[in-house]
């Protein structure tokens, strides 16, 4: 269960629930496949001690609704847009875990005026690579395996299949990022969940990997100021993908976990605070130094 109460808004008939939480300078949060809010738990806390945190679930995850229809990374960056419409938010630094950073960087194409600074964690969309995971979401069937993966009799028996896990690319660390991964596959007992899943991956990720890449619209994030954080041992999606933005778009930094997997905010959670709130301060104060200059 989570420790929040979701707000709600109905967008195009559907309903998305959303943390909505703290005070000062807002930060959008958006987590990944099977994903929801509860993928940033304890950042929230955190960063809702100086800011307005806003973490939705996205259509098709978490406690949102689960429609058929467009799951591309263009129709949830409108989400987000639309969310942002809704709670007054002109513009906002957005974090993007893993899909949600693909999300992130497709709102930066679209909506470019609402989003100020740019964020991306073990982000999916910039180069091919991913783990044999997803690529197997990808294949017919693959709507059939997922129930088992999901099932309690696995869980029961990590042990035997923990190794398996590994291989493919899925984080199997004990602790909150293997929480969250088993969290995650539970979803997708739901029949709801489980097309919602399949459609998100299929809108990005074949059988040779990853399908979008946003690398022809770097000249985009030229200006934007951008934080890179990835897990040295995320076999989801790797981390020389940050290598792909650090050398096209200056104005990047990268910062590497070195023990962490596809969840760094969950695998270090202190240190992914730190590194975030002195990325969002330092450009905070660039910004107010700027509107000062221009006033004057």
């Amino acid at each position: 269960m989570s420790p929040y109460e979701l707000d709600s808004v109905e967008l195009h008939k559907d309903v998305l629930r959303y943390v909505d939480v703290g005070d000062g300078p807002p930060v959008i949060l958006v987590h990944g496949l099977l994903g929801s809010h509860q993928s940033w738990a304890g950042q929230i806390e955190r960063l809702s001690e100086k800011y307005r945190v806003i973490a939705p679930d996205l259509f098709g995850h978490g406690s949102s609704d689960k429609p058929s229809g467009d799951y591309s990374l263009s129709s949830h960056a409108a989400t987000i847009r639309d969310l942002m419409d809704h709670l007054d938010i002109a513009s906002a630094p957005m974090v993007g875990h893993s899909l949600g950073g693909g999300i992130v960087m497709q709102l930066v194409y679209l909506f470019p005026e609402r989003i100020d600074r740019l964020v991306l964690v073990s982000s999916g969309g910039l180069g091919p690579e991913v783990s044999l995971a997803l690529k197997a979401a990808t294949l017919p069937g693959s709507g059939l395996v997922l129930p088992v993966l999901a099932s309690d009799w696995v869980r029961k028996n990590t042990e035997s299949v923990i190794g398996q896990l590994g291989k493919w690319g899925l984080p199997v660390r004990p602790g909150k990022s293997m929480e969250e991964t088993w969290r995650s596959f539970q979803t997708v007992a739901d029949k709801g969940s489980r097309e919602a899943f399949l459609a998100s991956t299929r809108a990005v990720v074949g059988p040779r990997g990853q399908t979008v890449s946003a690398k022809q619209h770097f000249e985009k994030f030229g200006a934007l100021a951008s934080l890179l954080i990835w897990g040295g041992k995320d076999r989801m999606i790797p981390a020389s993908h940050a290598d792909n933005i650090r050398r096209e778009v200056p104005n990047s930094k990268v910062e590497i976990f070195s023990n962490a997997g596809h969840f760094p905010q969950l695998d270090e959670p202190e240190l992914f605070f730190r590194i975030l709130d002195e990325f969002l301060a330092a450009n905070r104060v660039v910004e107010e130094r700027t509107q000062a200059a221009i006033s004057d």
